[in-house]
Order: C-alpha cells, then sequence, then structure tokens
C-alpha cells in the first residue's frame, strides 16, 4: 500500500507514485498556461486526469472537452491532446498513467 499526500502540489509536473503497473502525478496549470499540443500523445498509455481544482479544457484528438472540479478524463493510447487552463485560479490535476509513462 502507498498512501501520498498531494493537497502540497506545486510543481508544474510531478510524478508522485508508482509501480511497474501504473504511475501518478500531479500537475498545476497557471491561468492563461497550456501544456501537450497536436503532437502530444501517449503511445501505449491509457492517461486519466482529475480536475481537483480552477477549470480549463482538454483537446483530445481536436475534441474540446470542459474541465470543472471533479471532472474524469480518460485520454487513451495515441490520442493527441493539450490542457490549457482557462480560468482565473491554478487548474490542478492528478493525473495517472497505466502502465508508467514518465
Amino acid at each position: 500500500m502507498q498512501r501520498i499526500d498531494t493537497a502540497s502540489m506545486r510543481g508544474f509536473f510531478d510524478v508522485v507514485g508508482g509501480t511497474d503497473r501504473s504511475q501518478a502525478a500531479t500537475m498545476v496549470l497557471a491561468p492563461g498556461q497550456s501544456t501537450g499540443g497536436p503532437e502530444n500523445a501517449h503511445a501505449a498509455s491509457d492517461q486519466w486526469l482529475y480536475v481537483v481544482s480552477g477549470s480549463g479544457t482538454a483537446t483530445v484528438e481536436d475534441e474540446s472537452i470542459t474541465l470543472e472540479p471533479g471532472a474524469l478524463l480518460l485520454i487513451e493510447p495515441g490520442e493527441t491532446h493539450e490542457i490549457t487552463n482557462t480560468g482565473s485560479a491554478p487548474l490542478e490535476t492528478v493525473n495517472v498513467y497505466a502502465p508508467p509513462d514518465y
């Protein structure tokens, strides 16, 4: 068992734990900041993105999805994606990669 406290998320992207089968990371985007883009994809990993706080959009394979607290998004292997903070507060997420990608 592992217990990881993510309450002190401060870095842009931090891998916070993992096993041979999966990996967890936290991400914090400042207002107006984005990450990823038309070339960004994980070849062999599912990425589960859970919104802790803030708001934004995810563009997955040219489809725009609204991100708000409590949203859980699955980005499947090979899907291109970009995450953008469209709000006025930090967009804080917890991301799980299965299998690990970082």
